[in-house]
Parts: structure tokens; sequence; C-alpha cells
């Protein structure tokens, strides 16, 4: 099959799908339907026909941290162990996002906990 006919199914495709397939899925119908191609020559002439698939989810940005803020100083030297001498001497925290189970915001949660435990 030659690359102009093939690009004509794929554009079919890709319009049939309302825009949202991409390379994966186009290749996928095209050789339920029969066509021999491989999925980087799929690739190659939707680029070339400028398709693209959509992304359904977008990433969210949880920090944006200030470039022009002072650093922290290290206070533990990021020496995690725990001292046998001096017992309760460092906490670590953690912080956490999670989603919650019913509609809403996402609210932190925090743990703390002492060395060793």
């Amino acid at each position: 099959m030659r690359d102009a006919e093939l690009t004509e199914q794929i554009t079919a495709v890709h319009a049939k799908s309302r825009g949202t397939y991409g390379a994966p899925r186009v290749h996928a119908v095209l050789k339920r339907e029969g066509a021999g191609c491989g999925r980087r020559r799929v690739a190659r002439l939707m680029r070339a026909a400028g398709l693209q698939g959509r992304h359904s989810r977008r990433r969210h940005v949880t920090t944006i941290s200030d470039p022009r803020a002072a650093l922290r100083p290290d206070l533990i030297v990021r020496d995690f162990r725990p001292d046998r001498t001096g017992l309760d001497a460092r906490w670590c925290g953690d912080i956490s996002m999670f989603r919650p189970r019913r509609a809403g915001s996402v609210r932190p949660r925090s743990s703390t906990s002492p060395p060793g435990a």
C-alpha cells in the first residue's frame, strides 16, 4: 500500500475518532480493517499529515518553587539513621497528597514519627 493511500485511511480513522486517536490506536484500527502497515509508519505519516492524538489527562503541578528563595540550612547533615545515644534527637516528617473518595478538594495528610519507629 502506498503512503498516499494509507495517509487517506489514517486521516479517515483520525477524523472518525474526533481527533482523539494517536498512532497506536490508529494502527490498531487499521490492522483490524486489514491494512498491512507498521505502527512506526503510521506514526511517521501522522506526523507528516499534522495529525496528533489528544491527551485526556493534564499533569497537575503541586509545588511551584521560588528560585529567589533562600536555601534552608541542612541541620541534620542528611544523616537519617537513628542515633543510639540520644533517643528522640531527630524527627522526620512526611506530607502526602491523596485524593478523597467523594468529590471535593485534595487535602494534605501529615505524618510524623520519631526515628526508628
